[in-house]
Order: structure tokens, then C-alpha cells, then sequence
């Protein structure tokens, strides 16, 4: 083992340890959050002391509602001015961090979130808490990175691994917060990253079984999805989620370009979300809040078709205002409602146009819940893996698969950016959410260097360069003594020196012990020591002789080798095909006697 894979070994398990403890502190910061904001609800809307989440069912709507919300909003803008990042549900600002900031959080916002989220779920903002614990997890994360001596890229790590015990700790998914990570945070997959993550979700999921026992935050009843003919239903299922994606989003876009022309201080923008999201629950309680046994019951068909109807939609106006108005929650309880409410109707109307095809409108619920939320936030490989952690069911992910991917195909037809990239686009930001083969890391610069390489020879002079230079467009001569071994190389900017002897010995303005490859080296290395070293030409040597030069010219034609691959290619034309198969068969009957 190499000195250089030692030093990686020591540094993962550095990540792994790291990662366990912050799997710990996730779930402490998961138990706290939730009952946190049981005691707020519990005191801010039903004037009791209690730890446990209240079902809105039970809630009597009254003006109270209206001024709980109120203070919780003025709570929030009041921390928003100690640690801004709080507004909104927390993860564009996070991913913001990752690209732009060498994932630095501010150690404000671990507890500026969730304290912000408590008291605007906790006073009834239509919320649930799994956002703001993702952003804490990662905040912690991030936090552990500026206090230890880390590399950027290992506090991304870091960043994300606290993000995945977040939601591990919170819905006992530690797969899928896994992958949520990796889709939303991590922007890479490797070793590296995902054994820390996985190590970090591991505890978490562990911790959440500790904590809140085993099971999901609600109740998922199982469903019969088999059956080859009802797969066009599901297909038909994702293109309405996707529809519905791109309105929620579309929608909550519009609000909150509303509210940022406002001709108010933003301070009063959540304020005024508050007036009216509680407006909403005085129509329909169970609009507010966390809002898991709503989803519960939407999934076992607890909710009256037209009850289910009217909650999907207060839920929807009362996310849009309030997440729009800029206040602290996050979005996929909301989402998951939302979602859940619109595939129960589909699947009763469906029953109702195709009774003989007996559907059940809870499968169509789990699925519509995941398929929208994966298209919303182009987020679809966690949807899928969320729901099946959820149901533990593996005939869901036939109807489940198709249906989601179906949905991401028609909201990323309609729209460009998620509910995740938005705000960051408006920033001037592009977020790729597309994982590619980098072809630098998988060429050697063997095969991609020149190995006709004209050189200078020690006995050369500073004429001798100055005529090669001038007789050709090189940039650059590797200087080789009797034995073919490079001891040096010279470039244009070496002979741009004042007073130069043409008589002189080139050895006077080489640059000896030049930077060198080998033929296996990778053409990411290569990149990477010429741009460390500041050179443009690197010499190849093997077995101690000069066999070729590597320029920046070869690796950019690499990279454009790469792009060509996506450039249409001429393929068969059918017709000119059939007449050529034609004119063969053609002439073997005239040969026949």
C-alpha cells in the first residue's frame, strides 16, 4: 500500500467516525425538534402542555389561530435578522453553501433553524419538521468541518452526512436519506463520500427506532400492485403528478415573486403569510401544521372523498402563502399531502369510470405522494426509495417506478428549474443535477500525448532555441541530454528575458527538474499539476527517457472527444436500406441458370 492510499485509508475512517457522531446528534436533534414542536402546538392552539403531536382534527378554530400565527411569524422574522439563512425551507440556501461557500454554514443557523421551524409549525404554519432538521443535520455538519482541519471537499461530506441523518432520524428511512443527499447535496458519488454517508444514516436510523420506535412517521397500509394491465393507469398517474408538480411549483413561484414586491419591509412578509395561511386553517384545521396523521389517513382512506378534496387544496393555498411569505418550514410533509389527497381522487375516479379493474385509491395515493415529490425537486430516485423504505413492500416499486420517472419526464418538460433550484437560478447559479463519467479520470496520458516530440539538446544555445521557436508554433522544447533523459524545458516566456546572447548556453534560462507524467498517469492529474505548477507543457517520461509531451492542447481535445459522443450520428435510412437488400437479392436470381 502506498503511502498516498494510507493517508486516504486514515482520512475515511476519519469521515466514518465523524459521520457516526453526527448520525448520534442528528437523532438528539430529530427527538428535540418534534417535541419541540408538540409543546409549542400544544400550547399555542389547544392551551395545554403536551410532548406529543396533536391531531388537527381535534382543533376548534378560532381568532386565537389567527394571533398564534401572527406572533410565530413576528418570532421568525425576528431570527431571521440574527441568521437570514432560516427564511425559506432551508435546502437551496444549503446547496448554495456547497457550491459557493466551501460548504461553510454559518453556526447560527443549527440553531436558529430549528428553533425558527418549532415556532412557525408550532403556531400553525402548514409545515413538517423534516426540512429543517435536514438543514440542522447539515448545519452541524458543516459545523464539525470549520472546527476540525478538513479539506473542502470532506466538509461537503460532512454537510451532507449531518443532512442525511436528519431525515433518517426523523422518517426511519436511512436509505433514502442517503440518497436524497447524494441527489441535493453531495453533487458527486464516490467512496469517499458514500461510506460516511451511509455509516452517518446507519446511526440515525438507529437512533430514530431508540427514540420513536420502529416504523415510519405514519401508517402505511399495504396494497395490491400486481398486475401488468393496471400499469398504463399508473403511467397515466405520472403524468397528472407531473402536472400537479409544476403547478405547486409554478404557483409558489408566482407568491413569492408577489411578496418581493411588496412595497413593505421584508421583515412583515411572513407576517403576512401567517394572516393568511390562517385564514386558510379557520376553513380547514387540518390544513396546518405537520400534518403526518392526515397523511396516514388519506392513505387508509380515512378522509371522505370530498373532505380529501378539500384538504389537498387548503393544504396547497396555505404552503404556497406561507413558504412564499418567506417564514422558516420546509416542504415535503406538505408535498407528500398534497400528493397523497390528488392520487386518492384519481384512483376513486378511476374506480368509478373502470369499476371492474378494482382499484385501490390507497395504492394510488403512495404512489401520486412520491412521483410528485420527486418531480417537484427533481428528486426522483429518493421518492422511489422513500416510499419503498416506507411500505417495505417491493411489488410497489413496479407502479412506483414508472409512475415517478413518467412524472419527472413531464414537469422537466414544463419547467426548468425545481422547487430546489429556483431561488439559486435567480441568483445567477446553475445547479447540473446530472451525474457524469469525468473522461479526464479515465484517460492516461498515454494516449493522448504527442510522441513525436522535438526537443533541444543540452549542447543547444539560446539561438538554437530562438530559431526552433520561430520555425514552429510550439510553445515549449523539453531539453534532453545524450541519454534521451529530460533535464529540463524552455519556453517562449523564458526567452522574452532582456539582453539575451544568442552565443550562449541554453542551460542559462532553462527551467531544470521540470514537472513530469508518466504514459499512466490520468489526464486529471495531469490538468491538476499543471494548473498547481502553472505550466502548460508537461514532459512524459518512462524508464527514465523522454517518450512524449503532454499540453494543454491534448486535454481540452479529450474533453472535446467527450462532447462529440452527444452529436447525432447518421443511421440507417429504411428505405435506401430495402432498396439496396433489393438489388442483392436482385442480382443473385439473375445468376441463378
Amino acid at each position: 500500500m502506498t503511502e498516498a492510499s494510507r493517508t486516504s485509508s486514515r482520512r475515511l475512517l476519519l469521515l466514518c467516525a465523524l459521520a457516526a457522531g453526527l448520525g448520534l446528534a442528528g437523532g438528539g436533534a430529530a427527538w428535540v425538534l418534534i417535541h419541540l414542536i408538540a409543546l409549542i402546538t400544544n400550547l399555542a392552539l389547544f392551551h395545554r402542555v403536551g410532548w406529543r403531536l396533536p391531531s388537527f382534527r381535534d382543533l376548534a378554530p378560532g381568532p386565537g389561530l389567527v394571533i398564534a400565527a401572527v406572533l410565530g411569524a413576528t418570532a421568525v422574522s425576528v431570527l431571521a435578522r440574527w441568521a437570514p439563512m432560516i427564511r425559506g425551507h432551508g435546502l437551496p440556501e444549503a446547496m448554495e453553501a456547497v457550491l459557493t461557500r466551501q460548504s461553510r454554514i454559518s453556526p447560527r443557523a443549527a440553531i436558529a433553524k430549528p428553533l425558527s421551524a418549532a415556532v412557525a409549525i408550532g403556531t400553525g404554519g402548514p409545515f413538517g419538521a423534516e426540512g429543517p432538521i435536514i438543514v440542522t443535520g447539515g448545519a452541524l455538519g458543516s459545523l464539525v468541518g470549520q472546527l476540525l482541519p478538513v479539506s473542502a471537499s470532506e466538509r461537503k461530506i460532512l454537510v451532507a452526512a449531518g443532512a442525511a441523518a436528519g431525515m433518517a432520524a426523523t422518517f426511519g428511512a436511512p436509505l433514502a436519506a442517503v440518497v436524497l443527499a447524494i441527489e441535493l447535496l453531495l453533487f458527486e458519488f464516490s467512496t469517499r463520500a458514500f461510506i460516511p454517508l451511509v455509516v452517518a444514516a446507519s446511526v440515525a436510523g438507529a437512533a430514530h427506532i431508540a427514540l420513536f420506535g420502529p416504523g415510519p412517521l405514519f401508517a402505511v397500509p399495504p396494497h395490491d400492485f400486481t398486475g401488468l394491465g393496471r400499469l398504463p393507469l399508473y403511467a397515466l398517474l405520472g403524468v397528472g403528478c407531473g402536472l400537479l408538480a409544476v403547478v405547486l411549483s409554478k404557483g409558489l413561484f408566482l407568491l413569492e415573486d408577489g411578496f418581493r414586491r411588496l412595497p413593505i419591509d421584508e421583515f412583515w412578509h411572513p407576517v403576512i403569510g401567517a394572516v393568511g395561511f390562517s385564514l386558510v386553517g379557520l376553513a380547514v384545521p387540518r390544513a396546518l401544521g405537520v400534518g403526518y396523521d392526515a397523511i396516514s389517513d388519506a392513505l387508509l382512506g380515512r378522509i371522505a372523498l370530498g373532505a380529501l378534496a378539500v384538504l389537498g387544496l387548503a393544504k396547497l393555498i396555505a404552503w404556497w402563502v406561507a413558504l412564499a411569505s418567506g417564514t422558516s418550514g420546509g416542504t415535503l410533509a406538505p408535498i407528500l399531502l398534497i400528493g397523497a389527497s390528488f392520487g386518492a381522487l384519481v384512483g376513486h375516479a378511476a374506480n368509478a369510470m373502470a369499476p371492474g379493474m378494482h382499484i385501490d385509491p390507497g395504492a394510488f395515493a403512495l404512489v401520486a405522494m412520491a412521483a410528485t415529490f420527486g418531480s417537484a425537486t427533481r428528486a426522483t430516485f429518493t421518492s422511489i426509495v422513500f416510499v419503498f423504505e416506507l411500505t417495505g413492500d417491493y411489488h410497489v416499486m413496479v407502479p412506483l417506478m414508472l409512475a415517478s420517472v413518467v412524472a419527472d419526464l413531464v414537469a422537466s418538460s414544463l419547467m426548468t428549474e425545481s422547487l430546489m433550484t429556483e431561488k439559486l437560478a435567480r441568483r445567477g447559479m446553475t445547479v447540473r443535477g446530472d451525474y457524469e463519467v469525468d473522461v479526464l479520470r479515465t484517460t492516461s496520458v498515454g494516449t493522448i500525448m504527442t510522441s513525436a516530440v522535438q526537443v533541444l539538446g543540452t549542447d543547444a544555445t539560446i539561438g538554437d532555441a530562438l530559431r526552433s521557436f520561430g520555425a514552429t508554433g510550439h510553445g515549449g522544447y523539453p531539453v534532453v541530454d545524450a541519454a534521451g533523459a529530460c533535464v529540463g524545458i524552455v519556453t517562449r516566456t523564458d526567452l522574452l528575458q532582456p539582453d539575451l546572447d544568442g552565443g550562449a548556453p541554453l542551460a542559462t534560462i532553462t527551467s531544470p527538474d521540470p514537472s513530469v507524467v508518466t504514459p499512466t498517469t490520468l489526464a486529471f492529474d495531469a490538468l491538476h499539476l499543471m494548473l498547481r505548477r502553472g505550466v502548460e507543457h508537461l514532459p512524459v517520461v518512462a524508464d527514465g527517457r523522454l517518450v512524449g509531451i503532454c499540453t494543454r492542447t491534448d486535454l481540452l481535445r479529450t474533453r472535446l472527444a467527450q462532447l462529440d459522443h452527444e452529436r447525432l450520428q447518421p443511421g440507417w435510412h429504411l428505405p435506401t436500406a430495402l432498396r439496396h437488400r433489393r438489388r442483392l437479392v436482385g442480382e443473385g436470381m439473375n445468376r441463378l441458370p
